[in-house]
């Protein structure tokens, strides 16, 4: 099992809020998913992967493609206290879910 976290590359986040816009996506998706889930995630390691996306289009994109197959999953808008205006979807959390299905969805996509 795994959770994804994609992170949009055009807002050129420093790493810093990169880091904590990606920590706000996880936590936000394992709140939404079933508890079973979750407890099996959390035993197999709790793995996680980052990925980039190109734009907000296209983090929207793999948002509805992972909800159209019936993943949980969590869009992370900023409040604009730092970095980017106020409202800014910086990233998504995908899962955490079985390998195989989080994979039909983020296989064309690149390493953070």
């Amino acid at each position: 099992m795994k959770q994804a976290i994609i992170i949009r590359q055009d807002l050129k986040l420093p790493k810093g809020k990169a880091a904590a816009q990606a920590a706000h996506a996880a936590v936000e998706a394992v709140l939404r998913s079933e508890k079973s889930i979750v407890k099996d995630w959390r035993a197999q390691g709790m793995a996680k992967i980052v990925l980039k996306v190109a734009d907000e289009r296209e983090l929207l994109k793999y948002n509805q493609l992972a909800k159209d197959v019936g993943l949980k999953t969590a869009v992370i808008t900023d409040a604009g206290k730092t970095v980017v205006e106020p409202g800014t979807r910086t990233c998504i959390a995908i899962g955490p879910e079985e390998d195989d299905l989080i994979d039909t969805i983020i296989s064309e996509l690149k390493l953070y």
